[in-house]
């Protein structure tokens, strides 16, 4: 089940849900429309090592925008923080971003109930396309939970991507042990 418009404007309300800065119009009837914010990030090095801490140079969206390219990997990041204490929150593309040739994640869609912060993006290209800091990118949708939480994503002593800025965060996958 999803939350429909109603039972979003509820749940902010209640502060189960928050979204900053708001905007009613981007409210949709079961779903909330989020942004490109002004800042990408690709790593430093073209070879990446899982077990090793890989930086990332973060750069700003000019105002005439930025073209992206096909094999490159940008880290981009939702304009909206949010706040989610009740509920799992799923990202997906817009279709009209998909209609772009635009993957805003590889694989990282669903967030935990407790996750706080603005969303990391993982941006590919299936052509050159152009993009802009404030368009829409994705919107965000609400799933009930069934059951008790013990342990809220940003109560978790572990949470690597707790408390996220609004600035593409590179993959912590270094300070897993394997």
């Amino acid at each position: 089940m999803i939350l429909s418009d109603k039972r979003i404007l509820e749940e902010m309300e209640s502060g189960t849900i928050k979204i900053v800065p708001y905007k009613r119009d981007c409210l949709g009837s079961n779903s909330y429309d989020v942004h490109l914010g002004k800042s990408l990030a690709t790593y430093t090095n073209k070879e990446l090592d899982a077990k090793k801490h890989n930086t990332i140079e973060h750069f700003d969206i000019p105002e005439e925008g930025i073209l992206l390219l096909p094999h490159e990997f940008y880290l981009g990041v939702t304009e909206e923080y949010t706040e989610t204490h009740a509920h799992v929150p799923f990202l997906e593309g817009k279709s009209s971003t998909g209609r772009l040739g635009i993957d805003i994640h590889a694989t990282a869609g669903k967030g935990d109930v407790g996750f706080c912060g603005n969303w990391t993006l993982e941006i590919s290209v299936k052509q050159p396309v152009r993009v802009y800091a404030g368009m829409p990118i994705g919107q965000l949708i609400y799933f009930p939970v069934d059951g008790v939480i013990e342990v809220k994503y940003n109560e978790k002593k572990n949470a690597k991507y707790s408390g996220q800025p609004n600035k593409p965060v590179e993959s912590m996958m270094w300070k897993n042990s394997f």
